[in-house]
């Protein structure tokens, strides 16, 4: 590094740490943060505190509830209702079921708690080909707590009352069949709650849930409005919203993964989840394939239900103040479909106004990168693209999904579009591959001479000369190590790209090829009614053959490498891999293990080719003209090389002394 560069590395680190401390804020602006930073959080604290104390209320409200309805106990039934203050009126009403039809899925709104109650995506079918429900009913779907100014009335849960339905503006009249939506057009099905104590203020003051499903759409919107109420809420700054969900099965496991203490073991539960994006634009998730919880103290723009291939999400323009989250399993549940549970703990903004708004959606449907980045909420990093390096996700994004895309297009099985898009992905990596097959066939034509300078220096203390002559003698015949180096890290993003493309394929959800009847998870050739530790119940078919594949490119390139195997355990450790990855990739999608299996033979192709194309006469003539050019010249030495004989000196000489001390 010359002196110019180094004063423009001084320079540049100078404006850089003169920037930081310019763009810093003062003491004061840092306290005046600090103090705003502490009451929002002490604000949150504070709500968190009522809400808990709010939701024991609620919880022994209901078990009450329960007790009076089981013992027919009208006395106190009326007492409740009584308790409940002007929302009475709506407690002890019938409920019913309104079904929506809009081509994509069919939602059946409950009139009890005006909540989505159940969820059945059209396009798509389970792994057994049954109906697929995303949102399961229960009476614990979803619930807004209402504390009341009223001192003589509990707080009121949304999910007790039962909501009066309008269709357009209207008063909604039953039909059998259901409401059907469709393509191009739009309904608005909304449910309110009066709060009046006589009839003369029923259209006066009342809670509003506010439903617009379009024809052919995913999403659904969701706005709460409160009309008139703000003297009948409390004004605490928030209102506790809870939303959950049992989340079915919907893809194939192995027998070993369906028994509720090996619930980690599937692909599907490795892959569920629950996703957060902060008003900064972190997507965020909590723990994988296991049970957890978080409380996130900041605002959020969305919180999605995220399985395997399918999602569902309630978002928002502005924010939610807080939220806390959790994964849980219920190990009583026996259940063959039953997979986990999911909720939230949503802190919504709330004015007290007289007439309030809160304006949401939902989506319910599949996982597809395309839809989910269309919406422009950056929930396609939802799906597993490898987010956490940058070029990895460019890759993904920017070549194989276009690329995939494309071959769709022509309408083939998507086996041949697996097969077609990693032979293109090859043809493009060949020009980088080339030299390292060259260099491998160079090293094969060299394994004579290779052998001879192992003889030539047997002894340990001459290990340093023995390399010294090995790359010499590499460095005649065109050889380069860094043949090797240089293209297999250009592959690893591409391959860790592919590792988390396939699998998080939804558009190969459900296709045969082959044997194969679904590309998205494993293929089986062979049941064995048994679990085999880190294996798997089953033979994978795709998975053998990528193990064959592999074992033989071992094998075929340690055949130049053997007079270089200097390592104890080296050659072990290679032929270890093929074996490691048959174990791990046995339970893996089989489009992976077709890309695998494909890209293997491809690659052995290429190498047996090149192998068998480089000219040894080549080889020995460009050593022969190397030795005549460079005869009697002294070898310029790069100083690379001047420190490398340096550190052989001083290993050498602090041997001797060592023998001499013996």
């Amino acid at each position: 590094m010359n002196k110019q560069s180094i004063i423009g590395l001084v320079l540049i680190f100078a404006i850089f740490v003169g920037y930081m401390f310019w763009v810093s804020p003062s003491k004061e602006e840092r306290a005046k943060q600090m103090a705003e930073y502490q009451h929002k959080l002490d604000s949150i604290q504070l709500a968190e505190q009522q809400e808990q104390l709010l939701a024991d209320s609620l919880r022994a409200q209901q078990e009450a509830l329960k007790a009076a309805q089981e013992a027919g106990d009208s006395a106190t039934l009326a007492e409740m209702v009584a308790n409940m203050g002007v929302f009475g009126a709506n407690f002890h009403k019938e409920s019913s079921v309104i079904t929506v039809q809009n081509g994509k899925m069919d939602i059946d709104f409950n009139t009890k708690g005006a909540r989505v109650d159940k969820v059945v995506v059209n396009d798509y079918r389970t792994y057994d080909s049954m109906p697929l429900v995303l949102v399961n009913p229960s009476d614990s779907n979803f619930n807004i707590e209402l504390p009341l100014n009223d001192i003589h009335a509990n707080a009121v849960n949304t999910s007790d009352l039962v909501f009066e339905p309008y269709l357009n503006g209207k008063p909604y009249e039953a039909q059998p069949t259901g409401i059907a939506v469709d393509e191009g057009d739009s309904i608005q099905l909304s449910f309110r709650a009066y709060a009046a104590s006589d009839s003369t203020e029923t259209a006066e003051r009342y809670i509003e849930f506010i439903y617009t499903v379009k024809g052919g759409d995913y999403k659904v919107g969701f706005d709460v409005r409160f009309h008139n109420l703000g003297q009948i809420v409390q004004n605490n700054g928030y209102l506790n919203m809870q939303w959950n969900n049992r989340m079915n099965r919907q893809e194939k496991v192995d027998k070993s993964g369906k028994g509720s203490s090996n619930r980690n073991k599937d692909a599907e539960r490795f892959n569920t989840s629950i996703y957060y994006k902060s008003l900064k634009g972190k997507v965020d998730n909590l723990k994988f394939g296991k049970d957890s919880e978080k409380a996130v103290k900041y605002p959020v723009n969305w919180i999605a239900y995220k399985q395997q291939f399918f999602c569902a999400i309630l978002m928002t323009d502005s924010a939610f103040a807080s939220t806390n989250l959790a994964v849980s399993t219920d190990r009583n549940d026996t259940a063959a479909n039953y997979l986990c549970d999911m909720s939230s703990n949503i802190f919504l903004n709330y004015a007290g106004e007289n007439d309030y708004a809160l304006d949401m959606d939902f989506y319910f449907g599949p996982s597809k990168y395309h839809d989910l980045r269309a919406m422009h909420r950056k929930f396609e990093r939802m799906i597993p693209l490898g987010w956490g390096f940058f070029f990895t996700q460019w890759i993904s994004r920017y070549a194989i999904i276009p690329v995939f895309n494309l071959l769709e297009k022509f309408n083939w099985n998507y086996g041949i579009i697996v097969i077609v898009l990693t032979f293109l992905l090859r043809l493009v990596l060949f020009p980088l591959t080339f030299k390292s097959y060259q260099g491998s066939a160079i090293m094969r034509i060299l394994q004579p001479e290779m052998k001879e300078l192992a003889k030539r220096f047997p002894n340990q203390e001459d290990a340093m000369k023995k390399q010294q002559a090995m790359s010499q003698l590499q460095k005649k015949a065109g050889y380069n190590p860094m043949m090797g180096c240089l293209p297999a890290l250009i592959q690893l993003p591409i391959i860790w790209a592919m590792f988390r493309f396939y699998p998080a394929s939804i558009e190969l959800r459900q296709k045969s090829f082959l044997w194969c009847d679904d590309l998205s998870t494993y293929d089986s050739i062979l049941d064995f009614g048994f679990n085999i530790p880190l294996y798997g119940d089953h033979i994978s078919l795709f998975c053998l053959l990528m193990f064959a594949v592999q074992f033989f490119y071992t094998w075929y390139t340690m055949k130049g490498q053997s007079a270089q195997m200097s390592m104890p355990g080296m050659k072990l450790m290679m032929y270890f891999m093929p074996f490691m990855m048959l174990f791990l990739f046995n339970s893996q999608s089989a489009a992976l293990n077709l890309y695998y299996f494909v890209s293997l033979s491809l690659t052995m192709i290429q190498m047996i080719l090149i192998h068998k194309f480089t000219s040894e006469k080549k080889v020995r003539q460009r050593i022969a003209e190397y030795d005549q050019k460079h005869k009697g010249k002294p070898q310029k030495k790069s100083k690379f090389q001047q420190r490398l004989e340096a550190m052989q000196k001083m290993a050498e000489e602090a041997q001797r002394q060592q023998g001499k001390r013996k």
